[in-house]
């Protein structure tokens, strides 16, 4: 069987990618859109987000996102870059990410409290999504873990080893704002990444690579959250990518109103760069 390149992606709504794609001419030639839209045949993505799930492996490309945006996620980034740095290798991008969620109480994972309970989530989680109130603790968590599960299942029927070689996380910007939410943030970051590694042993690659992206400068608290995310990066041996450093922007887009919570188009794809740019084989 041949060895699949995997590549978790998880979080919240920059996790998503809400960058607008008619937007796309002002930061890349014709031919960059073009394959953008096409897709990347050597890099399939198997998602689910809000309202869309794939059911299946496709080539990554923009709308891998929700149905009634035309948008893009930062997959769109990460194949741009792999394809730089690797254009012969096949990657799977496994993305599991839902917006406004947050880890005190959509990301609980089993150590930190919560009972595990894949059943309860409806698929897609729709209502969920719509219905705050409805929202139980730890389904976002569920959801990653089905969603890997689903996917890993579908490489090996599809003839691969499945080795998870990255896990990338765009989350926190809904627990910086609060002691009450950002105080606990990290040992239930630790929980999580703990009890997935648990229940996927097998598929991580001995140098899999662990990395997370600093929240933008938007939020209450932003720069408590980045240094504590970087903090714990360094003390795991994980790799941290700084998008304030970087200078990536949320006030731009829509031009008539700009989403200040949401990276604008070329940030999207950027902090899919950033991520890849820590990917190695």
């Amino acid at each position: 069987m041949k060895k699949a390149n995997v590549i978790i992606l998880a979080g919240q709504s920059n996790a998503v990618g809400v960058g607008w794609v008619k937007y796309l001419p002002k930061s890349f030639k014709d031919d960059e859109i073009k394959l953008f839209k096409s897709g990347y045949e050597h890099i399939l993505i198997d998602y689910s987000s809000h309202d869309k799930k794939s059911n299946g492996f496709v080539k990554t490309a923009i709308n891998c996102t929700e149905i009634s945006k035309d948008t893009l996620g930062p997959e769109v980034g990460i194949a741009k870059k792999l394809t730089e740095k690797y254009p012969d290798e096949e990657f799977f991008i496994i993305k599991c990410a839902f917006g406004g969620t947050n880890m005190c109480h959509d990301w609980r994972a089993p150590s930190s409290g919560v009972p595990f309970s894949e059943d309860l989530l409806p698929d897609p989680p729709k209502a969920i999504m719509n219905d705050p109130i409805a929202r139980f603790e730890g389904w976002c968590y569920n959801a990653l873990v089905r969603q890997m599960r689903e996917s890993l299942d579908r490489l090996e029927s599809m003839g691969y080893t499945p080795s998870i070689i990255a896990f990338l996380w765009m989350q926190g910007e809904s627990d910086c704002s609060s002691p009450d939410t950002a105080d606990p943030y990290f040992d239930r970051y630790g929980a999580l990444l703990g009890d997935i590694k648990a229940a996927f042993g097998s598929y991580f690659s001995e140098s899999c690579r662990f990395i997370d992206a600093a929240i933008s400068e938007m939020w209450n608290n932003y720069d408590s959250m980045n240094a504590r995310k970087k903090a714990f990066a360094e003390e795991h041996g994980h790799y941290f990518v700084d998008t304030v450093a970087e200078g990536l922007t949320t006030k731009y887009e829509p031009e008539d109103n700009p989403d200040t919570a949401h990276y604008d188009c070329a940030s999207t794809v950027r902090l899919g760069e950033m991520f890849a740019e820590q990917i190695e084989l």
